[in-house]
């Protein structure tokens, strides 16, 4: 969708749907979710009605695209390859809501001309090191193109 692909390794359920995000009301923009938990459709961007299913062995990734305002920004800086994450990354204290024993890492960047928001979470932050090895698993495998 929109230039962006991703191959999901085996244990993984992705999807990609439309969301908007920008002020521009009518622009619509990818929002990407990976999960080693099945994905509700009902799931909001930032995983509610998902990270509440995670146990200790699971991770779940949203990318969320930004418009144009955002791209190159402070907040968002350039980027020649898609950032992964590493252990050191997370912290229960980095989520969206808190939930016991996981923990969240959130980075912003600018890649092909295009800003995103790489929200991720961890079923266990004792886990933290196994975990982030395998969100990579996802990360490594995304293709964003210019549009």
């Amino acid at each position: 969708m929109k230039g962006i692909e991703v191959d999901v390794p085996s244990g993984w359920e992705c999807r990609i749907r439309q969301a908007g995000h920008t002020e521009d009301t009518a622009t619509v923009l990818p929002v990407l979710h990976a999960a080693t938990v099945a994905l509700s459709a009902d799931r909001a961007d930032y995983g509610g009605g998902v990270v509440e299913k995670l146990r200790d062995g699971d991770v779940f990734i949203s990318l969320i695209e930004f418009g144009e305002e955002a791209v190159g920004s402070n907040l968002y800086p350039p980027v020649d390859a898609i950032p992964q994450v590493d252990h050191s990354m997370f912290n229960p204290f980095q989520l969206q809501r808190s939930l016991p024993g996981q923990a969240g890492t959130q980075v912003f960047f600018t890649y092909s001309g295009r800003a995103f928001c790489m929200y991720v979470v961890l079923g266990s932050f004792g886990r933290r090191v196994s975990l982030a090895a395998r969100a990579n698993e996802i990360i490594r495998s995304l293709s964003i193109e210019a549009l």
